[in-house]
């Protein structure tokens, strides 16, 4: 298998340290190989502020699985990315930015399996002109560019005990309601249960579909959209052969018994899938975005400013987030084959 891109994210913030401390701890911790798409100097500083003997050199993607096992390998960008702990700066965004297309390049290209992503801060970028709501939307504008037509990016929080989809993401809560359509949520699940065969290796699987309202609405008496808007999906979703319930309360789907009759949780708005998924698996986590030409993964956090550089950041979620886009390529290719 090809090495794994990973992009390093806005390199003010934690994305460093996780890389730098997951690669000298790459035999105990059993590390997938992966090419850091970043600033070679940076990750210099970086590493010897954090006091890590980590050598760090310039590769690329036909040398990074040997390399990897002597230095931490390193695909340069055009854009040199300042080393300025704490605190983000505009001036990388053209180096953040550029990160993520080549991992996405490469990945394409066929020459990583994978695209990894470490957190990115979306100030600097809107600063300096960027016009996508955040990372996923990002990666689904590449793929459509690749592919010629629009992408519909589903994301999903992945965790040992849930795999929850929320159909609605970063919009208030007020919105959702108006937003949830038969049409997004049927093309959500579509893009859920097709994924989920073919990238995680489930051959049929067990969909709970969520309520909107308290009591998946009490019919009728708490909210209509559960019975006219998602009632109608899930029937006819059935009607087609595929295994889902719903609308279910979603005050009872997340306990250790209610998870055992489902492969995954689509929900209608973005707390209630991230509560349970980060509740029960907070350092564990990984957001998968199903719907792309490409397996994408990321750690379930953010930037985390505040202690970047101080080298307490656990980097258990990238190193999830790299084992699962590691067996999700596996998986991928042994259904091409």
């Amino acid at each position: 298998m090809k090495p794994l891109a990973l992009s390093i994210g806005d390199p003010s913030g934690i994305g460093p340290d996780l890389a730098l401390s997951l690669w000298s701890q790459r035999r105990q911790l059993n590390v997938p190989e992966f090419l850091v798409l970043g600033d070679v100097e940076q990750l210099r500083l970086r590493a010897k502020h954090l006091q890590l003997d980590a050598p760090i050199e310039i590769s690329n993607p036909a040398n990074a699985k040997t390399d990897f096992q002597h230095f931490l390998p390193v695909q340069p960008l055009k854009n040199k990315l300042i080393e300025n702990i704490g605190t983000p700066l505009s001036e990388n965004a053209a180096g953040i930015i550029e990160a993520i297309e080549q991992a996405v390049a490469l990945t394409l290209a066929g020459d990583t399996s994978a695209v990894v992503t470490c957190p990115i801060s979306k100030k600097p970028l809107y600063d300096t002109g960027f016009e996508h709501p955040g990372h996923t939307e990002f990666l689904a504008s590449l793929a459509s560019q690749h592919l010629g037509h629009p992408v519909m990016p589903v994301m999903l929080l992945a965790g040992p005990d849930l795999r929850a989809v929320p159909v609605t993401i970063h919009i208030p809560l007020h919105d959702v309601p108006q937003q949830l359509t038969t049409q997004l949520i049927e093309e959500t699940i579509i893009i859920t249960e097709r994924d989920l065969r073919t990238r995680f290796d489930i051959k049929e699987p067990r969909i709970a579909v969520s309520g909107l309202n308290p009591h998946a609405g009490e019919n009728g008496a708490l909210g209509h959209q559960d019975e006219s808007v998602i009632l109608p999906v899930v029937m006819k979703l059935r009607s087609k052969g595929m295994d889902i319930k719903g609308p279910l309360p979603a005050d009872t789907m997340f306990h250790a018994r209610a998870r055992q009759n489902y492969d995954v949780a689509i929900c209608m708005y973005h707390d209630q899938a991230l509560i349970p998924a980060k509740a029960l698996a907070f350092d564990e986590s990984v957001n998968v975005t199903l719907g792309l030409p490409f397996i994408r993964t990321s750690p379930d956090h953010g930037t985390a400013f505040e202690i970047a550089g101080q080298g307490i950041a656990r980097p258990d979620s990238l190193l999830a987030a790299l084992k699962l886009a590691q067996t999700l390529s596996l998986t991928a290719l042994k259904e091409s084959a």
